[in-house]
């Protein structure tokens, strides 16, 4: 009988059969409205399930999963190592990595004006890969190629400048969900937007998820496992997302009620996991439910361009990750270390999450230090809103405001294909409420809506 091995995190979901009834699991697509995912081995359907991370999985010949036990637990077992010492592991091992995955490839890197692709840049440098850059921006929005540009001049990459279009996404949207399958929203991934140009690059795509996670706090110290569920149960659920959830709910006549039924399953996870500490529970948790079934969905999108390698994703990273002192891991030490000691000048090139400071200055980014440059954006932002020329910061902006692009989502959200599965006069609501009311709160509701509507004509007609 076949076995299927998963990685400690899974770049790809890979599904199994289940003895169950080929129906609906409205219980499990309440839990994807209101957090953007499938929560564990969910799926649309009772009898499909995904196989989990880490496990290895026996398979009968018909594809009928008949036994899955984990092979790696993850685990908090921080040896009594100096900073220096973690520091140069992480400098060879992280190297190592990035050296194994691309062999002699050319290299296409994402920059964003973060610190994990920042931190690939890096090593990239060092191997002296060639290396082709390029970041994208929101039109309207902040240059984040600005910084983007900067990283790559510093390392000698080439670079290529994107913006992200309005309205980029409804020419795109059933070629999208072709690649993902409708396992996530369709507003989060920008590389959509640019992928015909991607695919006329040449290389290995090198790129940075979960870097953020493994290097940076879990959880803060002394939290208690009740505080870990309200930590998990804030992280996940999008704005919205629960209203949306509850109203499917109760729309749909399920037993019990959805918030119960999500703080029940989550609990259930997080006990699942033989840690302690609290920092590195979360992170666990968050690695072993949220990557494989959120980030990892739309990695498919680089890949349907060019191969992709993901460093942080490699398995002797995590095991790594788990011998760290959390000390060493919080506020992104060891990641900002090792960009000051081995590449000094990108270190002094801005940090986006703390414009207008860098590496070395960081640590200002509080009150009043930051004031002028604060009331500066804020008052730059203010001024192209009353021009006209509203300030883009996040991605559903650019697909939902507008008449056409309002337009567009009324066709996909009140066709006829998406009734009786969810009603009209819930649609109407969550429309409405969009159109008239937050349209921060309830931009993830139409988003779910949207995605349900392809779903819906793509793959249960």
């Amino acid at each position: 009988m076949p076995t299927v091995k998963t990685p400690i995190i899974p770049s790809h979901q890979k599904f199994a059969k289940a003895q169950a009834p080929h129906e609906l699991d409205k219980k499990a697509i309440c839990i994807f409205t209101a957090t953007g995912f499938f929560l564990d081995t969910d799926t649309y359907w009772k009898d499909k399930k995904a196989l989990p991370a880490a496990s290895e999985n026996i398979l009968d010949d018909s594809g009928f999963l008949i036994e899955s036990k984990p092979w790696f637990q993850w685990h908090y077992s921080p040896r009594d190592i100096s900073f220096e010492r973690a520091l140069e592991e992480f400098t060879t091992l992280f190297e190592q990595i990035i050296s194994e995955q691309l062999k002699d490839s050319k290299v296409i890197l994402p920059l964003s004006g973060g610190l994990d692709s920042r931190t690939q840049a890096v090593a990239l440098a060092k191997l002296k890969t060639p290396v082709t850059a390029y970041s994208y921006s929101f039109k309207g929005g902040f240059s984040e190629s600005g910084i983007g540009k900067k990283i790559a001049k510093t390392c000698g990459f080439d670079f290529k400048e994107f913006t992200i279009e309005s309205g980029y996404l409804w020419p795109k949207l059933e070629e999208l969900a072709s690649i993902n399958h409708c396992y996530s929203d369709f507003t989060h991934p920008r590389q959509m937007a640019v992928i015909e140009e991607l695919k006329s690059m040449e290389g290995t795509f090198s790129l940075g998820h979960w870097g953020d996670v493994l290097f940076d706090r879990g959880a803060a110290e002394g939290a208690t496992e009740e505080d870990l569920l309200e930590i998990s149960i804030k992280k996940i659920v999008k704005k919205g997302g629960m209203e949306l959830a509850i109203a499917l709910w109760q729309e749909w006549e399920l037993a019990g009620d959805f918030e119960s039924y999500l703080r029940d399953r989550i609990v259930n996870l997080l006990n699942r996991i033989d840690i302690e500490n609290p920092s590195a529970k979360l992170r666990a948790f968050k690695s072993l439910y949220w990557a494989p079934r959120w980030t990892s969905v739309n990695l498919s999108v680089f890949e349907a361009a060019h191969p992709i390698s993901l460093p942080y994703y490699d398995d002797r990273m995590c095991e790594f990750i788990c011998t760290v002192p959390e000390e060493y891991l919080a506020d992104r030490k060891l990641q900002i270390a090792y960009i000051k000691q081995q590449n000094p000048a990108l270190a002094k090139i801005t940090w986006q999450d703390h414009r207008p400071y860098n590496l070395y200055t960081f640590e200002k980014n509080i009150s009043p230090n930051n004031l002028p440059y604060r009331i500066g954006n804020k008052l730059k932002r203010e001024l192209k809103n009353k021009l006209g020329k509203p300030y883009i910061q996040r991605n559903w902006e650019l697909q939902f405001l507008g008449m056409e692009n309002d337009e567009k989502l009324q066709q996909w959200l009140f066709s006829e294909n998406l009734h009786p599965f969810i009603s009209k006069p819930l649609l109407a609501k969550f429309y409405n409420n969009f159109k008239t009311g937050d349209e921060v709160n309830y931009s993830h509701p139409l988003s779910m809506l949207l995605t349900l509507a392809v779903w819906k004509k793509k793959y249960n007609d």
